[in-house]
């Protein structure tokens, strides 16, 4: 048996189970089965089958034929052109979250809040590109926090970067020039709609406030504008139907120049403010 043959196999299986993209996630798989970069997969579908490969390809298949998320399965996930580690106790970094990390590079900060840092992917990001930085992640979570610090060390800044578990911004000392957050924003109404790679395999936790979804947000508006010094900005990521409410808490706080800023797809992603 080839590994061609076998490709084709695991794709029709994960196809026959509901996956999206079957093709796709099979050769991601098999290439983590054989420790080697997706892109150079077409050069060693010729190799010989060896046991120890294909004993952990059929068992990677397996687990996303149960819609456990790829991600998942090989450990990591790529972010702003760099790996990071991720586990079932963090979201997976995802592309949209980019827009966030944009629009904070675009004016310099020398120290930035990151609220519920879950993997670390937003904090550690910004400090690599921005190496006179320093930074403190948030999260209640034990478990997340260890990932964070993991990812921290594996992109070189975790002399640069402090986490703490704690709720939101609780017993967090400023001035930040800049607060950022991908917070829980899904309401409890709109869970049942998620994917199963979602809502069965990500922190429920780091999904929803099992509210309207705006309990984050409610607590950042609160606690924000006494951690930013002078001209300091906050950035957070919201759900695509979220900009008027979430913008309109951060006037309330007292925060100036709340606009609201699309992803690459032109959905509201992203609500940004500045403290006076």
């Amino acid at each position: 048996m080839s590994w061609t043959h076998l490709l084709a196999q695991a794709a029709a299986e994960l196809r026959a189970a509901g996956v999206p993209d079957p093709m796709r996630d099979a050769r991601r798989l098999l290439a983590h089965a054989l420790d080697a970069p997706t892109e150079r997969l077409t050069l060693l579908l010729g190799d010989p089958v060896e046991a120890g490969a294909e004993a952990r390809f059929r068992a990677a298949v397996a687990r996303r034929v149960r819609r456990e998320p790829v991600s998942q399965i090989t450990g990591r996930r790529a972010f702003w052109g760099r790996d990071f580690r991720v586990s079932r106790a963090v979201l997976d970094p995802r592309p949209e979250t980019e827009t966030l990390v944009a629009l904070a590079l675009d004016a310099p900060f020398k120290r930035v809040l990151d609220i519920g840092t879950g993997s670390g992917c937003i904090l550690a990001t910004l400090l690599a590109e921005r190496p006179g930085a320093r930074g403190t992640g948030t999260d209640v979570s034990d478990e997340a926090l260890e990932v964070a610090a993991e990812n921290a060390a594996r992109l070189g800044v975790a002399g640069r970067a402090e986490f703490r578990r704690t709720e939101w911004a609780r017993d967090v000392a400023g001035p930040f020039d800049l607060i950022v957050s991908n917070p829980p924003y899904i309401a409890a109404a709109e869970m049942p709609d998620l994917s199963p790679e979602v809502r069965e395999w990500e922190p429920r936790l780091a999904l929803t406030d099992g509210g309207d979804g705006l309990t984050a947000y409610r607590a950042i508006a609160d606690q924000a504008p006494a951690l930013l010094g002078p001209g300091g900005r906050l950035i957070v990521e919201i759900g695509p139907t979220q900009g008027a409410q979430v913008a309109a808490l951060f006037v309330e706080g007292g925060l100036e120049e709340v606009r609201l800023h699309h992803d690459l797809d032109g959905r509201d992603r992203c609500v940004s403010a500045r403290h006076a």
